[in-house]
């Protein structure tokens, strides 16, 4: 389960790293703010809040990276507490999407699918 719980903390990890470079460095690209409903001449007043998101995503995925480099380097227990923290925090941002705008649960779907994954197992490696 460790094994399974780290592929998709790393996978949930790499997915946040592309969010991080639509939301903080291509944001102004059309193509990029599209994805994000935002029309292009919203983009100045939303930018700021973009990039402070991408952020977010970055540290995110910094900190599953994190947990799984501990966790398979023997530190298991807090490897995985930071996998939970990290990943749990992926998921919970994609159900606030879907709940807040049912018109982004593709997007949801997406941002939440690896990070459902790792945290489910990263439970059951705990449990094991």
């Amino acid at each position: 389960m460790l094994i399974l719980a780290a592929v998709f903390a790393v996978l949930a990890a790499l997915l946040h790293v592309l969010f991080f470079a639509y939301e903080s460095v291509l944001f102004e690209r059309p193509d990029v703010h599209a994805r994000f409903q935002t029309r292009t001449e919203d983009v100045p007043a939303v930018k700021p809040w973009a990039y402070n998101q991408g952020f977010y995503n970055l540290f995110l995925a910094i900190g599953a990276l994190v947990g799984v480099v501990l966790a398979l380097a023997g530190q298991e227990t807090v490897g995985l507490a930071l996998i939970l923290l990290a990943c749990g925090s992926m998921l919970a941002a994609a159900l606030v999407l879907v709940a807040t705008n049912r018109s982004m649960a593709r997007a949801a779907a997406t941002q939440g699918t690896f990070p459902l994954l790792a945290v489910l197992f990263a439970v059951l490696a705990l449990l094991a």
